[in-house]
């Protein structure tokens, strides 16, 4: 249901426009004079601003003015007594939809109220249409069949109509944007803006105003209005990347945002009210950061009331023959080429790589691969010549106990990992050869293989 706010100094008209556009079956806010429309508009997005253009103190152009800068798709009509082709001129160069002179018809009002309001739904499903194209791939870019992930498919779907917050941890390059994606496109608010915000990329001075806008003069360089990134999001769902990396000061606006579902601009006395879903991510270990006073413990509570935690790649090894023939495909589209086959040799590096860059290191292989090889099939050779050296487990074994412990079992299944699939590069990816090497019945081996998702080789 469209929400529109009606300004103007003259009761009689308020009304006669606030009956008028609520019969029509309009959310109506009304307000007397321009002081009072400014301060709605920072605080709600209307779909459409009816605004006179002569009232005292503040006219209707600062109106205009005001409206653009905190939601520039709001549609705005003027209207006045005292029409001229300046003023006429004035208001459309700062984006008036269209300009009304006094006294005007009701049937003549309505007709260009109805088109205004078209006009903003034209604009609105041409945005969801190509949000639903990005929501019919969201989930189609996270490649995977291991079980590992299909828990991951599982939380996603199971929670992408709640309204509760996420929060995605993982090691970098695994994918968690995706997955915040597909939270969000697979849910309620899909229609709705998604939005994107690496905490760890803006400057510590910046990112309270990208999240939370500012008022002119706030600060040096703030030369108008400019709505926040949560305002942006209104109805949505924002994405915080890497929010380990958020000061202190922060971290309390972000509560009170989740808390009150308002928050105020830099410089700014009125507060916003949002409804926005947060989907927060990091690959930070957020409970040791909590309890180092690193990280608010009220706001990690608040952020992880859904847990996601994704794999790292060398976890996940049975996902690296999907994931490469997708890059492979993926690349080969972009540059024109046929897309070339994976030869055996060059899948038996992949998976004996430890892929400490993940998903993203991967990716960012395969297109490398696809750039510079002119053959029909890519090679052992192709791969390895731009892989980074791998580091071994074993040198990255603790001479002593950390001060703060250490994961016993990961690192023990890190280190087991590498040994199967070395042995089994060692010996040709021949299964009993690589056994033999570890001094592992068959059955063993076999049960060691599946636990880690290692495939292919021969008996």
């Amino acid at each position: 249901m469209e929400k529109i706010l009606v300004v103007d100094d003259e009761q009689g008209l308020r009304d006669v426009l606030s009956i008028m556009l609520k019969r029509a079956g309009y959310v109506v806010t009304v307000a007397s004079d321009g002081d009072e429309a400014i301060a709605q508009v920072q605080k709600e997005i209307f779909d459409l601003v009816i605004t006179d253009l002569k009232m005292p103190r503040v006219g209707g152009l600062e109106v205009l003015k005001a409206v653009k800068a905190a939601s520039p798709d709001t549609v705005v009509l003027m209207i006045t007594a005292f029409a001229s082709a300046d003023s006429a001129v004035e208001a459309m160069k700062h984006g008036a939809y269209d300009y009304l002179t006094k006294p005007f018809q009701v049937d003549e009002v309505q007709l260009i109220i109805r088109n205004a309001i078209e006009r903003r739904r034209l604009s609105t499903e041409n945005m969801l249409l190509k949000r639903e194209l990005a929501s019919q791939s969201s989930f189609s870019q996270i490649i995977g069949q291991s079980e590992a992930m299909q828990k991951v498919y599982d939380v996603i779907k199971k929670v992408a109509d709640s309204k509760s917050n996420v929060l995605i941890g993982g090691e970098s390059g695994t994918g968690k944007e995706l997955v915040a994606r597909a939270i969000h496109f697979n849910s309620a608010r899909a229609s709705m803006p998604f939005v994107t915000v690496n905490c760890s990329a803006v400057p510590e001075t910046l990112l309270e105003s990208e999240l939370f806008g500012h008022m002119k003069g706030s600060f040096t360089g703030a030369i108008s209005n400019k709505a926040g990134l949560f305002e942006v999001a209104n109805g949505g769902t924002i994405f915080l990347d890497e929010i380990g990396d958020t000061t202190p000061a922060i971290q309390v606006k972000l509560l009170r945002v989740i808390q009150e579902r308002e928050f105020r601009r830099v410089g700014g006395t009125q507060d916003v009210k949002v409804d926005v879903r947060i989907v927060a991510a990091t690959n930070r270990d957020l409970e040791k950061a909590v309890a180092e006073g690193a990280f608010r413990e009220d706001l990690y509570y608040r952020l992880d009331v859904i847990p996601i935690k994704l794999p790292p790649l060398r976890m996940r090894t049975g996902d690296i023959p999907l994931l490469s023939q997708h890059f492979l495909e993926k690349f080969a589209k972009e540059s024109g080429k046929p897309v070339p086959t994976m030869s055996q040799e060059a899948m038996r590096v992949l998976l004996a790589h430890e892929w400490r860059g993940n998903v993203r290191e991967l990716e960012n292989v395969v297109e490398r691969v696809v750039a510079f090889t002119t053959g029909s099939s890519v090679t052992d050779a192709d791969i390895r010549g731009w892989l980074h050296k791998p580091v071994s487990n074993h040198q990255a074994l603790p001479s002593e106990l950390p001060e703060d412990g250490l994961d016993l079992e990961g690192l023990i299944n890190t280190i087991e990992k590498d040994l199967l699939l070395k042995a089994l590069e060692r010996s040709q990816w021949v299964k009993k050869r690589a056994a033999r090497l570890l001094r592992l019945n068959t059955r063993s081996f076999r049960y060691r293989l599946e636990k880690y998702e290692i495939k292919g080789g021969r008996d």
